[in-house]
């Protein structure tokens, strides 16, 4: 049965899932003041970040429309599974579904499902494995979904960040604490809820010790790794990610691990030195 996977380009492909015609990017935009970046193959991150970095404002992102979508979803790929990142942080979801009933009303009938990740970056690109895990199982459509939303339901999600600049920027944190943060040099261990919303889990003073409270939270709260993918994304600090991984493989056995540089999305809101771990 042949199948298609379209992720928005929050999720970042490993080199692997880039030249695998079962996979397919719906781009998001970005705008930094005057310019638009589109979320696609040509995005820098280097220049990317340089303009984050001098514009007084917070970078804002759109998502896809639910034209693009369905454009994604007229394929000759009869099961098509959309993953987008967290509907409690953007539109995408709800521009895939509208995409989905456009497409039912237009065209037909298909078997087209969209997943709400409920994490971001990393996190649908492991979702988006587990889809082709249970496609290349032979697994029916309906069966395929029930086990993807399952293992949804079991991802945790992690983060910390070198810089709380664009939290600032974005509202999310107010400027007296973002200065005090900056002040005392403490790093916020965040993570998300199973409903797909960004809560802080502790903080730590300095990078160092906020990556280690990170994963000794994760080795907490970890089950059953031997048969899970440990995925980590990292916003220009590779060495980082690097440390964390093997911190992480110290103490935990893994099926497998990828570790990969954000793209777009993920990179406006990890920021320079930004670390995202799924497990």
């Amino acid at each position: 049965m042949s199948y298609k996977i379209v992720v928005d380009s929050c999720g970042e492909f490993t080199e692997r899932l880039k030249g695998d015609e079962h996979f397919v990017n719906v781009p998001l935009e970005l705008q930094v003041d005057d310019h638009i970046i589109v979320d696609d193959e040509t995005f820098n991150q280097a220049e990317f970040l340089k303009l984050v970095a001098a514009s007084p404002n917070c970078p804002k992102s759109s998502c896809p429309s639910p034209e693009r979508y369905m454009k994604e979803y007229t394929c000759e790929a009869e099961d098509v599974y959309a993953v987008t990142l967290s509907s409690q942080l953007s539109g995408s979801y709800n521009s895939a579904v509208l995409g989905k009933n456009l497409y039912h009303e237009e065209k037909g009938e298909k078997n087209i499902h969209v997943f709400d990740s409920k994490s971001a970056s990393i996190g649908q690109t492991l979702i988006a494995l587990k889809a082709e895990e249970c496609e290349k199982a032979g697994m029916p459509f309906a069966e395929v979904v029930k086990t993807v939303e399952e293992y949804i339901e079991g991802m945790n999600t992690y983060f910390v960040l070198e810089t709380l600049e664009t939290l600032r920027k974005n509202g999310r944190l107010s400027n007296l604490k973002a200065l005090v943060a900056g002040a005392l040099n403490i790093k916020p261990v965040m993570g998300a809820t199973k409903e797909g919303t960004i809560y802080q889990i502790g903080q730590a003073r300095g990078i160092n010790k906020a990556l280690d409270k990170m994963i000794t939270v994760i080795v907490e709260q970890a089950k059953d790794t031997e048969n899970k993918i440990l995925a980590i994304s990292h916003c220009n600090c590779l060495e980082r990610a690097l440390k964390v991984k093997e911190e992480l493989m110290n103490r935990c056995k893994f099926r497998d691990v990828i570790v990969c540089d954000t793209a777009g999305v993920s990179s406006l809101y990890a920021n320079d030195g930004g670390i995202i771990v799924v497990v």
